[in-house]
C-alpha cells in the first residue's frame, strides 16, 4: 500500500518548524504532531517527581506512562522544559518508549503533519514531503528571546544563544537518532525571512511534493 501523506518538518529550536507545521497542518486540514512537546512533558513531569534527567531508567518510565491528554500544560513550552526535553531525548530508553506513539501517528491513513528532530529519518522515512527548516544560531536565539520574554520569562540574550548552541550539539550529537538532516529532504533557511515568507515557501516545497505523490497512485 502507498504510504499517508506526512509532511514531516525538522530541524533546530527556533527554526520556525513548529508554525510552519502548524501552518501546513492548517492549510492542508490535516492532524499535527509536536514530538517536541512530548519530551518536553517527559523531562517536566520527571523534574516534578523529584527524579534524576539524566537518569535514563526513570525518564523511560516517564514516557511510558505518557498520555495524549498530558500534553496542554503550559509549563511544557518554557525556556526549562526545552533544556528538560533535550537533555531526557539522549537516552535511547526513552526515544524507544516514544517511538510507537509516533510511528502510530505517522501512520494515520489520512496523512498528517509530524515536527520534530527525527521525522524525516527515524519516525517517518516514508513520508512523501519532508522539509529541514534551519537558521542562524544567532538569529533563533533572537526569536527565542522575544518569545520567552512576550511569555514574561526574565532571560537574557547571552543565555539564551549559550542553551541555543548547547541544545544543537546534543541534539546533533547524540548516538540515536541525532538531529540531521534526511538526504531526500528539502532544506528551508529561514535566516532572513519573515514568518510569512517561510511559511510560503514551505508550502511550495509540500505542493511538489504532493503533485508528485499524486501522480504515484
Amino acid at each position: 500500500m502507498r504510504p499517508p501523506f506526512v509532511i514531516a518538518v525538522d530541524g533546530p529550536a527556533a527554526s520556525g518548524k513548529g508554525t510552519i507545521s502548524t501552518d501546513l497542518g492548517a492549510h492542508y486540514d490535516l492532524p499535527m504532531l509536536d514530538t517536541g512537546l512530548l519530551y518536553r512533558a517527559v523531562g517536566v513531569m520527571l523534574k516534578r517527581q523529584g527524579g534524576d534527567l539524566d537518569d535514563a531508567g526513570a525518564a523511560a518510565k516517564v514516557a511510558r506512562d505518557l498520555q495524549a491528554g498530558d500534553l496542554d500544560d503550559e509549563a511544557f513550552r518554557t525556556r526549562e522544559a526545552g533544556e528538560c526535553a533535550s537533555r531526557v531525548a539522549v537516552h535511547p530508553s526513552v526515544r524507544a518508549a516514544l517511538l510507537d506513539l509516533q510511528q502510530v501517528f505517522a501512520r494515520r491513513p489520512g496523512g498528517s503533519v509530524i515536527d520534530g528532530r527525527d521525522i524525516g529519518t527515524v519516525i517517518a522515512p516514508f513520508a512523501p514531503a519532508k522539509l529541514y527548516v534551519t537558521a542562524d544560531a544567532e538569529v533563533r536565539a533572537e526569536r527565542r528571546f522575544r518569545q520567552l520574554r512576550g511569555r514574561g520569562e526574565d532571560v537574557t540574550f547571552p543565555d539564551i544563544l549559550e542553551d541555543i548552541r548547547r541544545r544543537d550539539a546534543r541534539d546533533g550529537g547524540r548516538s540515536d537518532a541525532p538531529m540531521v538532516q534526511a538526504p531526500d529532504a528539502v532544506l528551508l533557511d529561514t535566516s532572513q525571512m519573515t514568518i510569512e515568507r517561510a511559511t510560503d515557501a514551505a508550502r511550495r516545497i509540500v505542493e511538489a511534493a504532493r503533485a508528485r505523490w499524486e501522480i504515484s497512485r
